[in-house]
């Protein structure tokens, strides 16, 4: 295979860190590749290097004569003056993209629902990175270099663009270096993974389940590796291994190896021993929804849903932007009431919320991890029995990947990432017995996932999570409901089977004639009413919240392009405050868009 691109010897550094040094690699053409590693260790600076849009301190990076390499960075470069269409097509006129199956193919996958006349400055943050994205596949590059695409991504556009990118990079192709924490799409798209650490990149065959393989069988080789990570690797192998039908259909490391490797892991979970615990916490009764539905006036949220939740469930919630999801979960938690039908609660349920806000850490933001952390437990048991683990405070943050010497930074000092993992075990400290994650995976690491992991493996309680990470969802639920057109309707196929049914629904849309679908007439009575009144008070409350983080997106995006670009350390600050707002951001966008729908 010819040969694209390659790097000798590179060494960055900045005044307090060496990021990489003396890394050689290269890029051959059909090389997919994806790049994992700790947040901070290098990932996007590595892929900077590999564009020249950064230059090494020593080293070099060559590119063979001819190559075009296509760039999406984090960062959003759009011009909010520019349309759509010029933004994702330029000038070209209508007759050369529309005729262009590969555009005709990024636009239905990506900005079906965004309006191609609209200015760039009136979408939304997700809307805006999708077009960016868009404009990058519409191109025509030898070498793709993505830096986080699944930002704002739902699980059915993180589909498509696992399909996508395998169809246009197939062997002999071009060259695909991909950075995610999406490791779903790691593993469906990619044959090659980088790990950058410890100042190197390491190389592995395949895609994340043969990385974890690789990973588990150099941890093991290597003394001088902790034990607790190894721990989890062969942990997160045995679930690759056991959990997912769609992997184990189709291996892509060996087989042998890995059942050796995890021979002596007990299953990830315990299941009985959970429900039983679950159940002494709970008794029988959790929350039902008894032919419940929600309305404003004559707009439909839900209808009819019945969904008897069990002591110890764990369920994953599927479902496009303002299909009803956060009104699914307002009906389970008490903070919406059902207008048709009832909501019946055990008289010791106790939920939590492990919201995208961070609303847990705003008074305590100038107050040091350690002390926030023990004002509520003194300690915190998770299993039970013989399997029982009585642990601190700060061991629990050790187990979630906090060294001692952080345990004294203030919360406002703390990454997302870091900030998110202290939402969490204040979340578990004040012992709910059902706990709803949404979007729980923001700001994450792969390592730092796994770990979260880990430690809900061992949550006696009943769990329901919304996520667009499709491997998280797989990984720590056991069975999944997806909310369309109204109900709630249980998923035997998982995943693959929410992805059938909105593709059936969407060719059902295209043939169903125009007038199926017309607006309804100004006669139609809308909303009235205390329902209606509710509506645009909260509706009124998210926008002021959208407008206040949206303003905080830009501020951050003024100071990053101020910042002094050689001070590593505040770049991954302020890169890790944008990536929290835009989180914050995308759940208010997901809610305004739920309202706007029921008030018209």
């Amino acid at each position: 295979m010819a040969h694209l691109l390659g790097a000798e010897s590179l060494h960055l550094e900045y005044p307090t860190t060496v990021v990489l040094d003396g890394v050689s690699l290269g890029v051959d053409e059909g090389d997919r590749i994806g790049i994992v590693g700790r947040n901070g260790d290098g990932k996007s600076s590595l892929l900077r290097l590999l564009t020249r849009q950064l230059e090494p301190d020593s080293g070099r990076v060559t590119v063979r004569g001819g190559v075009r390499i296509g760039v999406l960075e984090q960062q959003d470069v759009l011009d909010p003056e520019h349309t759509v269409a010029h933004a994702v097509v330029g000038d070209a006129p209508e007759h050369e993209w529309a005729g262009d199956a590969k555009v005709r193919d990024v636009l239905e996958g990506l900005l079906a629902d965004v309006p191609w006349a609209a200015a760039v400055g009136e979408l939304s943050g997700g809307q805006r990175r999708r077009v960016s994205l868009a404009r990058l596949l519409a191109g025509d590059w030898d070498v793709l270099a993505l830096d986080e695409p699944t930002n704002h991504l739902d699980v059915e556009a993180v589909a498509w663009l696992a399909e996508h990118l395998k169809s246009r990079w197939p062997r002999n192709a071009g060259g695909l270096l991909l950075v995610t924490h999406d490791r779903w799409l790691l593993d469906e798209v990619c044959t090659l993974t980088w790990e950058v650490h410890d100042r190197t990149v390491d190389a592995f065959e395949g895609g994340y389940a043969a990385y974890v393989l690789q990973r588990v069988e150099r941890d093991r080789q290597a003394a001088a590796i902790e034990q607790r990570r190894k721990n989890l690797a062969r942990k997160e192998l045995a679930w690759l291994r056991r959990g997912a039908p769609a992997r184990t259909s189709k291996p892509k490391f060996r087989i042998e190896a890995a059942n050796a490797l995890i021979a002596d892991v007990p299953e990830i979970r315990d299941p009985l021993e959970l429900q039983s615990l679950a159940m002494q916490r709970l008794g029988k009764d959790v929350v039902d929804l008894l032919d419940a539905g929600v309305s404003y006036g004559d707009k439909e949220v839900l209808r009819g849903v019945e969904w008897r939740i069990a002591p110890g469930e764990r369920t994953g919630i599927l479902g496009v932007n303002g299909a009803g999801k956060s009104t699914l979960l307002g009906l389970v938690d008490g903070s919406v009431q059902p207008t048709a039908g009832r909501v019946k609660r055990g008289k010791t349920v106790k939920v939590a919320t492990l919201t995208q806000r961070l609303d847990e850490l705003a008074e305590h933001l100038d107050d040091p991890v350690r002390v926030v952390i023990s004002r509520l437990r003194t300690s915190y048991t998770f299993g039970s029995g013989s399997k029982a683990q009585e642990l601190t405070p700060s061991q629990l943050l050790e187990r979630l990947g906090f060294a001692n010497a952080q345990l004294s930074t203030p919360i406002k000092d703390l990454s997302g990432g870091q900030k998110r993992r202290v939402q969490l075990l204040l979340v578990l400290l004040d012992q709910p017995n059902v706990l709803i994650l949404d979007e729980p995976t923001n700001d994450l690491d792969t390592d730092m996932l796994a770990a979260m992991e880990d430690l809900l493996d061992t949550w006696a309680g009943t769990l329901l999570v919304v996520s667009h990470d499709r491997y998280f969802l797989e990984r720590v639920t056991d069975q999944q409901y997806a909310v369309m057109d109204g109900r709630l309707r249980h998923l035997p196929g998982g995943v693959e089977e929410y992805l059938r049914l909105r593709r059936a629904q969407r060719e059902a849309q295209v043939s169903r004639p125009a007038d199926d679908g017309a607006p309804a007439s100004p006669e139609d009575p809308g909303l009235t009413g205390a329902q209606r009144r509710a509506a645009q008070k909260e509706l009124a409350s998210v926008e002021r919240r959208l407008a206040k983080a949206s303003a905080a997106v830009e501020d951050v995006h003024a100071r990053m392009a101020a910042h002094d670009q050689s001070d590593y350390e505040g770049l991954a600050a302020l890169t890790a405050q944008l990536t929290a707002l835009e989180g914050e951001v995308a759940g208010l966008e997901e809610r305004w868009l739920e309202l706007s729908e029921l008030l018209g």
